[in-house]
């Protein structure tokens, strides 16, 4: 699909999904939102985004993350292969633009877990996107959630 300003159809497009970003700093909850809203929404599917990050116990190779290596992230960046991509605690993460376009084409809402940074860049390059962000309930509470999860903890 061509990378042009308006990449995603209107709400009243027929047979087109709609995009959905929901953004937040890391540990508010994204996640646990995404899942719900594929679980009670028809036609609402879960972008799986790339990471170079270490799988954290349970998690699963496409279906949490695609867990690449540096070096083959970075080879995904000079292909423009992501949607959007950044840099967060260290770690890089991209959503695959491929895989989103052929969703969207298909007919299904695809909902897109990425920080703040990622929905900035989705709203510049899909305008028509609806972004949703998501604030922590406390800086205490987000801190004690990335301190268990063992990223590090925002400024105050």
């Amino acid at each position: 699909m061509p990378h042009s300003r308006a990449c995603w159809p209107s709400p009243d497009a027929k047979g087109r999904g709609l995009l959905l970003v929901v953004s937040a700093p890391s540990g508010t909850g994204k996640t646990t939102v995404c899942r719900r809203l594929v679980r009670r929404v028809p036609g609402m599917t879960f972008s799986v985004s790339c990471t170079t990050r270490a799988r954290r116990p349970g998690e699963r190779h496409g279906r949490d993350y695609y867990f690449v290596s540096e070096a083959a992230f970075r080879r995904m960046i000079r292909e423009r292969r992501f949607l959007e991509w950044a840099r967060v605690h260290g770690n890089l993460y991209g959503t695959p633009r491929d895989e989103v376009y052929r969703r969207i084409r298909a007919g299904r809402h695809v909902v897109l877990d990425i920080d703040v940074q990622g929905g900035a860049a989705v709203r510049k390059e899909c305008p028509d996107a609806v972004l949703v962000f998501l604030v922590p309930p406390s800086w205490r509470e987000l801190r004690r959630r990335l301190a268990n999860r063992r990223d590090t903890p925002p400024d105050q």
